[in-house]
């Protein structure tokens, strides 16, 4: 049987809102009344102040603007490349492992005890290793994405604050993730995503060139490049049918 790969995005929690709020005018005086020695009437709860800017409100994926940027990009195809090594490495694993099991499935009833006992731990053993060493390289990489998001992310967010407070918004929401996971239900892309103009307002500051391998995007990533592992072979019955 041939063995299955699992595509894997370790995701980047990143709740990430930005307020700009234009400052408010000064309180209007209140109006003066003869003081009373009455007890004072119940007042209406107080009224926040209203920001006077345009109130406008963007959106932006922070996640895809972090790894469709050129640095993001440069970036993870360098960790796609450290790692494609261990890919193999568990690649090789996973066949072995698949090769005993197939072995077992159309030999179990021909082994003896002994024979048989012996090919169940040696499957067990190895696929125990196998799930241990998938889990490493999984942790492994994501800490490094981790990394590279954060990195990214801190040099990122006064840009988005700065083009936020220059275009008139008032308020910025991350879009990394669908509802219910994030508050926001629905949202017009075209109209207040603001995602492609900080991708390329960063690529300008940052001065990282496009990579080689993607120069020829014309759009944004829509997520992470994904860096693969083989699926952990499922386990088949070592018992003959009854």
């Amino acid at each position: 049987m041939k063995s299955k790969f699992l595509s894997f995005v370790l995701a980047i929690a990143v709740i990430f809102t930005f307020s700009a709020f234009a400052q408010t005018g000064s309180a209007a005086t209140p109006s003066t009344a003869p003081p009373t020695t009455s007890s004072p009437a119940p007042t209406a709860p107080a009224t926040a102040p209203v920001p006077t800017g345009s109130g406008k409100v963007g959106t932006i994926n922070i996640q895809e603007a972090i790894f469709a940027c050129n640095e993001g990009r440069r970036d993870m195809d360098a960790l796609q490349k450290k790692y494609e090594p261990k890919q193999a490495e568990l690649k090789n694993q996973n066949d072995e492992l698949e090769s005993l099991k197939k072995q077992l499935s159309t030999q179990q009833d021909k082994l003896n005890d002994e024979a048989l006992a012996n090919l169940k731990k040696q499957i067990d053993g190895k696929q125990k290793t196998f799930d241990r060493a998938v889990q490493d390289a999984q942790e492994e990489v994501g800490n490094q994405q981790q990394d590279i998001a954060s990195r990214i992310l801190s040099k990122m967010a006064p840009l988005i604050v700065k083009y936020s407070q220059d275009n008139g918004y008032t308020m910025i929401i991350d879009t990394s993730k669908p509802w219910p996971q994030s508050p926001v239900l629905w949202w017009n892309p075209d109209a207040v995503d603001i995602t492609k103009n900080v991708v390329e307002a960063y690529n300008v500051q940052s001065g990282v060139a496009a990579p080689a391998s993607s120069a020829g995007a014309t759009k944004p990533a829509a997520r992470p490049p994904a860096l693969t592992t083989p699926k952990p072979a499922t386990p088949k019955p070592t018992e003959p049918p009854k």
